[in-house]
C-alpha cells in the first residue's frame, strides 16, 4: 500500500472480528503511513456519558442542542483523551488536521470550548480514545480480511443513528452484511 492510502477512509470490521473490542466497529481513519495508523471508532456510544457531562468536567456548559449528544468510545488507545471529528467550519490552527474533504480532527480544548459556545462546528462527534496500529500491523489485518475499506460518508460519520452505521457502511459497498462470511479466505 502506498503512503496515506487509508487516511480519510472508513474501516468496517468484518463479521467474526477476532478482537472483540472492534466487533461491528466503523472506524474513521485519521492518519495512515508506513510508521503507524490512527482512527476513531464512530459507532459505539458510551452508555454512561453525555457531552454535557464531559464539558461539565472541564468547567464548560453545553448548549441545549448539544447537551444530550452521545460521547463515543473511540477506541482503546488514550481513553482519557477527547477526539472531535468535525466539519470544515472550525479550525484551531495546527491543532486541527484535515482528514477528508469536509472532515477535520481536533483533539484540543479549543474545539470543546467552541462546541460549548455559539462557535460550534455545524457537524461534530466527540469520542474518547482512539484506535492505533504500529508499522505494518493494519496492513497485516487487511491481508487477513479483518476489515473492509469504505469511502468517507459524512452521514455515516456525523448522524446520531449509531446502531446502524456498521450495516449502512457495508451496504454502501453494494451488498448486505448477511452476505459476508465470518470465515476469511484468500484466493
Amino acid at each position: 500500500m502506498s503512503e496515506d492510502t487509508l487516511t480519510g477512509k472508513l474501516l468496517v470490521a468484518m463479521p467474526g472480528m477476532s478482537d472483540t473490542r472492534f466487533d461491528k466497529s466503523v472506524i474513521m481513519m485519521c492518519a495512515h503511513d508506513s510508521e503507524h495508523a490512527m482512527g476513531v471508532v464512530i459507532n459505539k456510544p458510551k452508555d454512561d456519558l453525555t457531552l454535557s457531562e464531559v464539558l461539565g468536567h472541564l468547567g464548560l456548559k453545553a448548549s441545549d442542542e448539544a447537551a444530550a449528544r452521545a460521547v463515543l468510545d473511540g477506541g482503546p488507545v488514550r481513553p482519557d483523551r477527547g477526539y472531535v471529528l468535525h466539519s470544515e467550519d472550525f479550525a484551531a490552527g495546527e491543532a486541527t488536521q484535515s482528514v477528508a474533504p469536509g472532515l477535520r480532527l481536533t483533539a484540543t480544548r479549543d474545539v470543546l470550548e467552541a462546541v460549548a459556545s455559539d462557535r460550534a462546528p455545524a457537524s461534530f462527534v466527540l469520542a474518547l480514545g482512539c484506535a492505533g496500529w504500529s508499522a505494518g500491523q493494519l496492513e497485516d489485518e487487511l491481508r487477513h480480511n479483518a476489515w473492509l475499506v469504505v469511502d468517507y460518508n459524512d452521514a455515516i460519520v456525523f448522524d446520531a443513528a449509531h446502531g446502524d452505521k456498521w450495516e449502512r457502511a457495508i451496504k454502501s459497498l453494494g451488498f448486505d452484511p448477511s452476505q459476508l462470511s465470518e470465515a476469511a479466505g484468500n484466493a
